[in-house]
């Protein structure tokens, strides 16, 4: 072909280059969507490890308490349903105690930088599930973006990095294949891609909607506010605890009492 002439493209190419800009929009959604999830995974996970440390410890502790006055009045006052409720204060302490200093209660504030931004979004776009070629390839793509997802919790901008540079992108084209087939496959990921932002879109809202969304979203109101709502709390478990322990006193005294 002589220099300077140009082949025009022929309806189908048009088509497929349409697509492909397409699919690379789509890519840049779905991989917004799941950073925006990422993140605020991230800072209720940190909210959560927050308000069990200041206040979930003290749950358990009053619980604990409770459990020991539901057993002691329980052989105070022997009966069925004395002994069941002492067995359930006690589940119920357990379970709090566990909750409150289990692996949970360590998360602390997580501040991506821009970079791990941009690694995440990068990852997203070219190694997320839908945009796989075959089941083979969308099972290791699962797993990449599972590594992608603990990376990015971690901080890790180098994981992200070794993820990235793991997954060649650039055999999403099969090789012999036909335009019609390109075409299709295409519009088979851009139909998937929309179903996972729309997917993950509801599942954003949901978690906006969350008791622990809603709480945090207190908290930081009553910190603009010039109060703190899980201090606030706090004191008023610890009045409980009081209550509760001197409950407990009283009844050891009975008991020391009847010479039981």
């Amino acid at each position: 072909m002589p220099a300077g002439i140009i082949r025009k493209l022929t309806p189908e190419e048009e088509e497929l280059h349409r697509k492909r800009e397409e699919l690379a929009a789509v890519r840049a959604t779905l991989a917004e969507r799941e950073l925006e999830l990422a993140d605020l995974l991230a800072e209720l996970k940190a909210f959560e490890g927050l308000y069990l440390r200041q206040v979930g410890v003290l749950y358990a502790e009053l619980d604990e308490w409770e459990a020991k006055i539901a057993e002691l009045e329980a052989k105070l006052n022997p009966s069925e349903t004395a002994t069941k409720q002492a067995h359930e204060a006690r589940t119920r302490a357990e379970e709090t105690r566990e909750a409150a200093h289990g692996e949970a209660a360590k998360a602390h504030d997580f501040k991506p930088s821009p970079e791990l931004k941009r690694l995440f979004r990068e990852v997203a776009k070219h190694i997320h599930p839908d945009f796989a070629k075959d089941e083979a390839d969308k099972e290791r793509r699962t797993r990449l973006m599972a590594e992608a997802n603990e990376s990015y919790s971690r901080g890790d901008a180098e994981g992200l990095q070794n993820i990235l540079g793991s997954y060649d992108s650039s055999s999403e084209a099969v090789p012999g294949e036909g335009i019609g087939a390109q075409l299709i496959r295409i519009i088979r990921q851009i139909h998937q891609a929309r179903k996972n932002i729309a997917g993950i879109e509801v599942e954003v809202a949901a978690l906006r909607q969350s008791e622990t969304a809603q709480l945090k979203q207190d908290v930081e109101t009553s910190r603009q506010n010039g109060s703190d709502t899980l201090a606030e709390l706090a004191a008023g478990i610890r009045k409980r605890i009081a209550h509760a322990q001197n409950k407990h006193q009283g009844l050891v005294l009975g008991m020391k009492e009847h010479g039981r």
